[in-house]
């Protein structure tokens, strides 16, 4: 019988069925090597030969097939195996070779359907009945064997593990759960409840608004609701970047991943779990930063130590040892024991907040490495989903990274007050803002006390700002990548404008506020008049979290 001939059929590779006797790992090689069914060129020559990958998303996008088609058990059609095709995908597959064409896809079907009986039929007589089970399984349901066979070999990357094998402990995998896979509000509220609960100790055991006088260091509020790191924190700024992060995070796993990947929901999942695996090692470091060494160490070091010795050292006095100098207010067993549970619940609250971090740059290098596939600019609507998704993920990134700051600036206001001669913290607020209006210098005498945590704001300044720069890198380069598509069509860039705004525009006032805040935070102190610029950075704040692409109205 003579082969063949291929020919054009709606805009695809049409080949017609060879009905020469081959069976279906034979008939199937052909079909895959020359590309049949794929999308044609003007002169009727098919984009190239079927991959594993492309011949599951085309069958999964088939209209009517809302189970899609399994990565693996398309592999298990290119392998070298005894495995081959179910009715159901006989079917599916009948609908690729036949280009969209009822006719065509009938005739494939019937082609199809007998070359898997004479597959079937040539595998028994090798065997000879023995085994004959194991040989006639076709990919419906792979075994464990077949989910090894159609795996590609072990390498050293995560994205090389096979899905399944995740089943050990995994910090990373925990810490994407705890923003994802719950409701938005689970995390914060849960953060929201744990600060209150504390609130209400302070209440019970007397230390939400104590006031201690130093013959040489004058009156001074040393409350626990008075010290802005331990309130405004964790009542309003953590609760709001976990939201927020929380919320981006589950648009990309559940939304925005598996549009452009176009590919089926668990599939997508499992390859978004490979990327978090990718950076487990930073969810253990970390966890044993902050639980071991900002947390437990921190305490014993300033709080443990000095109320056992009744000295409270170079660390002055506050909330925490203050039962040094007013045992009628909290003997020290009740300080050790709240300082040990807000010192436990501080250390969880960071790692979070740092997990959210690895997370958003996690996200902000998975776009990046999804936006460099071709396929997304082939067409002007891919590329706008594209772009979309970009300025959905900068915005999320710049809020957190706007709150990160705030945190920042509140653990440093906190620790700055504690060296000043003020009585409380807004006295020393005002006083500094009234200075600088009536123009007097306002006094820089400071207490020679050690003040640590100046060094762990520092710590979540320079993270918070390293996960924007790499997202903004990241999405850049994106945008830049389209300009340069569609630098000689005029229409689609007054388009892209009128959608996303000036791109290079917005990201430069995020840079601006980016860096006030930063200023704001190294600045606090520093001179007089500090509180001026500390009020504009958190207008400016507070703006960008409601408004953050910074569009006005018409």
């Amino acid at each position: 019988m003579e082969p063949a001939t291929p020919f054009k059929k709606n805009n695809k590779f049409f080949l017609p069925p060879p009905k020469d006797g081959s069976d279906f790992k034979e008939l199937f090689a052909r079909i895959a090597a020359v590309g049949a069914g794929r999308p044609a060129d003007n002169d009727g020559f098919p984009a190239g030969p079927w991959t594993p990958e492309l011949l599951a998303e085309a069958i999964s996008q088939i209209e009517g097939n809302r189970d899609g088609v399994d990565l693996r058990t398309v592999q298990l059609w290119f392998q070298e195996n005894d495995k081959g095709i179910s009715p159901s995908n006989i079917r599916w597959l009948a609908r690729i070779l036949g280009c969209d064409d009822p006719v065509a896809t009938g005739d494939w079907q019937v082609e199809l359907s007998t070359a898997q009986s004479r597959l079937t039929a040539r595998r028994r007589k090798q065997t000879g009945g023995d085994g004959l089970s194991a040989l006639e399984n076709t990919d419906t349901a792979p075994s464990a064997s077949s989910r090894n066979e159609a795996a590609p070999p072990p390498e050293t990357s995560s994205e090389n593990i096979p899905a399944g094998s995740f089943r050990r402990f995994s910090l990373a995998s925990r810490s994407e759960a705890l923003f994802s896979r719950r409701s938005l509000l689970d995390l914060p509220a849960t953060v929201f409840a744990g600060a209150v609960a504390l609130g209400f100790l302070s209440y019970v055991v007397d230390i939400h608004s104590v006031i201690y006088d130093q013959p040489n260091e004058g009156t001074k509020q040393v409350g626990f609701l008075w010290a802005p790191n331990w309130t405004i924190l964790f009542l309003v700024i953590l609760p709001l970047y976990l939201m927020f992060a929380g919320e981006l995070i589950a648009y990309w796993k559940e939304e925005g991943r598996v549009k452009f990947t176009r590919g089926r929901k668990d599939q997508c999942t499992r390859d978004w779990m490979r990327r978090i695996e990718d950076y487990s090692y930073p969810y253990w470091a970390s966890l044993l930063v902050c639980l071991l060494i900002a947390s437990v160490a921190q305490w014993i070091n300033e709080c443990l130590v000095p109320l056992l010795t009744s000295d409270p050292g170079n660390f002055g006095v506050d909330w925490g040892r203050i039962a040094i100098l007013r045992p009628d207010i909290i003997s020290v067993p009740e300080a050790i024991v709240f300082t040990g549970a807000a010192y436990l619940y501080m250390g969880i609250c960071f790692f979070i907040f740092f997990a959210g971090l690895i997370l958003l740059f996690t996200l902000a290098h998975d776009l990046s490495k999804i936006g460099q596939t071709s396929e997304l600019w082939s067409t002007a609507d891919n590329q706008k989903e594209l772009l979309e998704a970009c300025t959905r993920v900068m915005l999320g990134i710049y809020r957190c990274t706007i709150l990160g700051l705030l945190i920042a600036i509140c653990m440093k206001l906190q620790n700055m007050f504690m060296l000043s001669r003020a009585e409380t913290i807004v006295t020393w607020f005002v006083d500094d803002l009234m200075s600088a209006v009536i123009g007097q210098q306002a006094s820089t005498d400071r207490l020679s006390y050690s003040r640590p945590t100046l060094y762990s704001s520092l710590l979540v300044a320079l993270t918070t700002c390293a996960v924007f720069l790499h997202g903004a890198a990241r999405v850049r380069s994106i945008f830049a990548k389209a300009k340069a598509l569609n630098n000689a069509d005029a229409s689609h860039e007054k388009r892209q404008g009128d959608t996303f705004g000036q791109p290079g525009v917005r990201l430069g006032m995020m840079f601006g506020v980016v860096g006030l805040l930063v200023a704001t935070y190294l600045l606090i102190d520093v001179f007089t008049g500090f509180s001026i610029l500390l009020s504009l950075g958190g207008l400016l704040a507070i703006y960008s979290l409601i408004n953050p692409a910074f569009r006005l109205g018409r």
